[in-house]
């Protein structure tokens, strides 16, 4: 790569030229457009902040919109250092376009605005920065007859985990690359300072991609890997089965991937194999009777064998059996051990003390999660829960624990309620507790599934989570930088701290003029140098609070855009079920409204059946009345007829006839 070795400010002016940036802060829309829009505006604000200095212009008129947005992101970047700016400038592309190096031609720096910037003295054994690196004066130094002095100050380059200042502290890794898939219940190992993250879990599809984080560099990067199909024809590959649960485990060059729950179970468990050489898994053939297939399971390395307990098999039952790998011949070996062991579980971890006692802490059932601790001596065969000391530790699964040394250091896992927040460390010798670091909130350190790392940098330990679930999915990695060192780092310090006081003190020693006037000019030289020891020292302090300050402002902005970006998911599929109940009402109404239309035609019509039967009700009254009128007149003649008969016989009239 062509500009992977560039130091400040030419490191800066390459990635601008990249960028777009020409002189006077013009930029080219055609390399520029690359960005999105936010991005491209913060690339400028920086560019400014580091060639021009803090934004002294009077902001540029309403109706320019353009303009407006490119003075708000320069005046909005206050008094930041121009070194810093062009820290976070660097930073920031790497992030958008982490293979922007490769692309960049031999580069001859031509600074746009002369800065008043101090450059690090060129030494051609130095390892040139890399794209996480943070410098810092150190003193200056005087040989050993005191006849010369350096008049310039040495930097010293704190790359990737040595950016992590403060011991016994979780804190948030800032790295470079195409970060993975967030994701839980994956598998993570450290080879050769190269922390590699294979499989997982992501809202309930297992994965099969392998990632890799370099260490040095906070680099991310994602492995093709391939799985050789079989050994009688090493050069047919295929893709590798995605799973979750598995266990890896580092062992020479190589690492092993050891069971692991898969979306097609095989019978037993299976072993795989890595080669980082040549990007290839393998199936490693194993003999003897191997385990059923399982996930959730604790994998130990003990000497040259690995020693498997429990775990929930595919049939989501709880085990708490016991089973040893030899490495050199790959045979399984069923074990009987004696005692009470663990009851069963899964989710639980394990570490190895002196070679002998295997540690097994935790874990849960399908209901209950464990804080009791179990020991088995691998030379007897025996089970044992033995008297600890110290702060008892809370109930918790999912959890992720290393070893360093004789400590055993556990940290996250939940306890069906919510994330545990301590990290606690047990010391394996005298079985004493305690808590190591406390966090606060639901973050991604309270979490279950999480991996936790160990890894030796520049003479200081430090654990490395990654991934995990509380609530959300997680590929944030996090680091905690602890205080232990080694003696013999210890004995090298004070052993050059005792040469650099004799050097300082031999020119005391000279009695003629000549000694005197060297003393006397070492006494204004080592002035000058704490002078100016202190000021570097309250601008780094200056430059480390800003830069704090900035990523903390940083995290909490993309934790708010991260909400609220749920809450528009949460709000578009809420409003897409409210469309669906529209449409469904929709739908109901008509139907409604056809059959009230139905009805009321049915009405109508037997309104004007209501209304003919009136009129026939009227008429059959009418009928009715003059079949009574009717039937009174004829009653009435009768009447009169019966009346003139008689009379008439008395008188002796005869009867009319015709009447009758």
């Amino acid at each position: 790569m062509a500009s992977s070795g560039l130091a400040y400010p030419d490191r800066f002016y390459a990635a601008a030229a990249y960028a777009g940036f020409g002189a006077g802060g013009a930029t080219s829309s055609g390399a520029i457009s690359r960005f999105q829009n936010d991005v491209a505006l913060l690339l400028y604000g920086l560019y400014q902040q580091a060639t021009v200095g803090p934004c002294n212009v009077p902001k540029p008129r309403a109706w320019n919109p353009v303009e407006q947005s490119k003075w708000t992101s320069w005046h909005g970047l206050g008094s930041m250092p121009s070194a810093e700016a062009m820290r976070l400038f660097v930073k920031i592309l790497e992030e958008e376009d982490p293979g922007w190096y490769s692309r960049v031609p031999e580069f001859n720096p031509e600074p746009v605005v002369d800065i008043e910037m101090h450059k690090p003295k060129e030494d051609p054994k130095v390892v040139p920065p890399s794209t996480n690196e943070t410098s810092i004066p150190e003193p200056k130094t005087i040989s050993e007859n005191g006849s010369s002095v350096e008049t310039q100050d040495k930097v010293v380059i704190l790359e990737g985990l040595s950016s992590v200042s403060a011991h016994e502290e979780w804190t948030p890794l800032s790295v470079s690359g195409h970060h993975p898939k967030p994701r839980y219940e994956h598998g993570a190992t450290v080879v050769q300072d190269m922390m590699y993250i294979f499989g997982g879990n992501h809202n309930g599809r297992y994965l099969s991609d392998l990632q890799v984080l370099d260490l040095k560099s906070l680099t991310w990067s994602k492995i093709d890997a391939k799985l050789q199909a079989g050994l009688s024809d090493s050069s047919k590959t295929t893709q590798v089965s995605s799973c979750a649960g598995h266990s890896l485990i580092s062992w020479g060059n190589k690492f092993f991937s050891v069971a692991g729950h898969t979306k097609d179970p095989s019978e037993n468990i299976t072993v795989k194999e890595f080669d980082p050489h040549t990007c290839t898994w393998s199936i490693v053939k194993t003999y003897g009777k191997p385990p059923v297939s399982r996930g959730g399971q604790s994998v130990t390395l003990v000497g040259t064998t690995l020693v498997l307990f429990g775990g929930e098999d595919a049939k989501r039952r709880l085990l708490n059996d016991l089973h040893i790998l030899d490495l050199e011949t790959m045979t399984w070996d069923d074990v009987d051990a004696i005692g009470t062991p663990p009851s069963p579980r899964s989710d639980h971890v394990a570490a190895c003390h002196a070679d002998r006692y295997l540690l097994i802490f935790g874990g849960g059932s399908h209901a209950t999660c464990f804080n009791d601790l179990h020991v088995l001596d691998l030379q007897t065969m025996e089970w044992s829960r033995p008297k600890q000391q110290g702060l008892t530790p809370s109930p918790r699964a999912g959890h992720a624990a290393a070893t360093v040394g004789e400590n055993w250091y556990i940290a996250g896992g939940g306890n069906n309620k919510s994330g545990v927040s301590e990290t606690l460390v047990l010391n394996m010798s005298t079985l004493t507790w305690s808590v190591v670091s406390t966090i606060e909130g639901r973050v991604p350190l309270a979490s279950e599934g999480m991996t936790l790392v160990h890894s030796s940098y520049n003479g200081d330990n430090y654990l490395i989570s990654f991934g995990g679930y509380n609530g959300k999915y997680s590929n944030e990695v996090f680091a905690l930088k602890l205080s232990l060192k080694s003696d013999l780092q210890s004995k090298t310090k004070e052993g050059h701290a005792s040469d650099s006081t004799s050097r300082v003190l031999e020119p005391e020693v000279e009695l003629s003029h000549d000694g005197k006037i060297r003393e006397i000019a070492m006494d204004s030289a080592d002035s000058a140098l704490k002078n100016r020891n202190d000021d570097a020292s309250e601008l780094l302090l200056v430059l480390k609070a800003e830069n704090e300050e900035l990523e903390a402002t940083l995290n909490r902005e993309q934790l708010q855009t991260i909400q609220l970006k749920e809450e528009i998911a949460e709000a578009e599929a809420r409003n897409a079920d409210l469309t669906k109940e529209l449409q469904s009402v929709r739908g109901q109404l008509a139907a409604e409204q056809s059959r009230c239309f139905k009805l009321e035609v049915d009405v109508a019509e037997l309104r004007q059946k209501l209304q003919s039967m009136d009129a026939l009700e009227r008429e059959v009254e009418l009928l009715r009345r003059q079949k009574a009128a009717s039937e009174q007149a004829a009653l009435e003649a009768n009447q009169r007829q019966s009346s003139g008969g008689m009379w008439g016989w008395l008188v002796g009239t005869p009867p009319d006839k015709s009447q009758s």
